[in-house]
């Protein structure tokens, strides 16, 4: 009579390994890195896109700036929370969340007749991208040794440089078929990550057990940073005096400290405080800040630089931008693998120093500089860009108790992202102004080839103006990840690792 069948041979095998195997981990970064890819592509084909969704929809050019601001500030201003849920309710859970929602809104994003719809449908974008990004740092920690976490970092990083490289090439020969498909294609990509994020995550982490949520400190916040971002953005296009410019940016004064008093006083903050009690975190979290602030907009202000003053097609001005992603894809891995046995003070402080010498050489660029230049300083500002993500991120997720990786993962990416939107609001009203309306439009539009360099030079002066600001903002940055201890480690999230244990 033949044996009983085992539990062994009757159990469903599931894709993918247990938590505890030893390979969970890269299992759990394929699914990150998913993530990352899908942000950096729809990223770069979204601005490679712009002049052909002004020209496609008829909007506004301050519509058309919001197109890319409504995702960022959605994401920025919700990741905090989402932070906080998952640590509440559970990260994979969240994570797959974060990829059903992006893949919804890019598939209606495709079908916006209109620059208000579209809009609409960016917001919903970012609040899965706020989902991802809460959660895409913390899942990693979570599986991930502490000294393989630069490698693991390194890798997110390495995989964003692809989507960065792919993103505008990609995005230039999708408008070639229709703007739509900008938008539709990350619909596939978005399905692919909901099941394979499902299938392969698993919980390693369990939920907090206090539910109180902070909802005064989510809606100040909101609003406040909504309210500096438009004002910043509106007052650069329509003009400083304008009604609705003044009353956001008072808003903002009024919010945003409001925000920070109420999460001093809050039982359970949306942001914790006592996280910057821990040197380490708070100068990694400051220059993750500033280094957005500095570096973002790059891309916004070189797509207006190729399509607009120098006349390049979309696919031309996808590949010319490739260089400064080229540089995040050569140096993140090697500088995570570096981080993980020297520690990322220095290194993290050198990569922002590197990224000012490139924008700075950025300076020397007018309308007939030879496009070799623009490809060295991009690539240098690539490289140092990717020798501060990759350590600086490890190093801060590393310095934080296990259960609280989740509201950390929130809060790096809150301040990165809170950097990102007043990059892009800061250097449209730099570049905008004193620009005559007529040049404005066309080079927003990719159409100024009937433009005169004299008429185009308002345009160069204030680029290199904002590129100036963009590198004294580096050096800042890396003057603050300086402030960092000099120890790898960090004792409270030894500690607190030990509790969890």
């Amino acid at each position: 009579m033949p044996a009983a069948p085992t539990p062994t041979t009757t159990r469903r095998r599931r894709l993918g390994v247990d938590a505890d195997h030893e390979h969970y981990k890269w299992w759990a970064l394929s699914c990150t890195s998913l993530g990352m890819l899908l942000a950096t592509v729809n990223s770069g084909t979204l601005v490679i896109a712009l002049p052909d969704l002004e020209k496609a929809l008829g909007v506004s050019l301050l519509t058309l700036v919001w197109v890319i601001l409504a995702f960022m500030i959605a994401s920025t201003v919700l990741v905090l929370t989402f932070g906080r849920l998952s640590d509440l309710f559970g990260r994979k859970r969240a994570f797959v969340a974060g990829f059903a929602v992006f893949t919804l809104a890019s598939l209606g994003a495709g079908f916006a007749t209109g620059g208000t719809d579209l809009i609409l449908w960016r917001i919903v974008q970012g609040i899965g991208g706020a989902l991802l990004f809460a959660n895409a740092s913390a899942l990693v920690t979570d599986a991930f040794p502490r000294e393989q976490l630069g490698v693991a970092m390194g890798t997110n990083v390495m995989v964003a440089g692809i989507g960065l490289v792919l993103g505008p090439v990609l995005g230039g020969a999708l408008v070639q078929i229709s703007w739509h498909w900008v938008f539709w294609f990350n619909v596939p990509l978005g399905l692919a990550g909901t099941l394979w994020a499902g299938l392969v995550l698993q919980e390693l982490v369990r939920p907090e057990l206090d539910r109180r949520f902070d909802w005064w400190g989510t809606v100040t916040f909101v609003l406040g940073l909504t309210g500096l971002t438009l004002g910043i953005s509106r007052g650069g296009i329509v003009g400083w005096n304008d009604a609705l410019t003044i009353g956001s940016l008072i808003a903002a004064v009024i919010l945003l400290p409001a925000f920070v008093a109420i999460e001093r006083r809050a039982a359970a903050p949306m942001l914790d405080l006592s996280l910057f009690a821990d040197r380490g975190f708070a100068a990694a979290t400051g220059a993750a800040f500033l280094s957005g602030l500095s570096r973002f907009a790059l891309t916004f202000v070189f797509v207006l630089y190729f399509q607009g003053a120098l006349g390049d097609d979309p696919i031309l001005a996808g590949v010319k931008l490739a260089p400064l992603a080229l540089g995040m894809l050569v140096s993140s891995p090697l500088a995570g693998a570096y981080a993980d046995r020297h520690g990322a003070r220095t290194l993290a402080a050198a990569g922002l120093i590197v990224s000012a010498v490139g924008m700075a050489g950025m300076t020397t660029l007018g309308t007939g500089t030879s496009y070799w230049w623009s490809a060295l300083w991009l690539l240098v500002a690539g490289l140092g860009s990717g020798m501060f993500n990759s350590p600086n991120t490890a190093a801060m997720m590393g310095s934080v108790p296990v259960h609280r990786r989740g509201i950390a993962g929130g809060t790096r990416m809150m301040l990165q992202n809170t950097g990102s939107v007043l990059s892009i609001a800061f250097v449209l009203a730099i570049i905008t102004a004193a620009v005559p309306t007529k040049v404005l439009l066309s080079i927003f539009s990719g159409v100024s080839s009937g433009i005169s360099d004299a008429a185009l030079q308002p345009f160069i002066h204030n680029m290199h103006l904002a590129l100036w600001v963009l590198t004294a903002t580096s050096v800042a940055g890396a003057a603050v990840s300086l402030l960092r201890p000099k120890a790898v480690g960090s004792a409270r999230a030894q500690a607190g690792e030990a509790v969890a244990a």
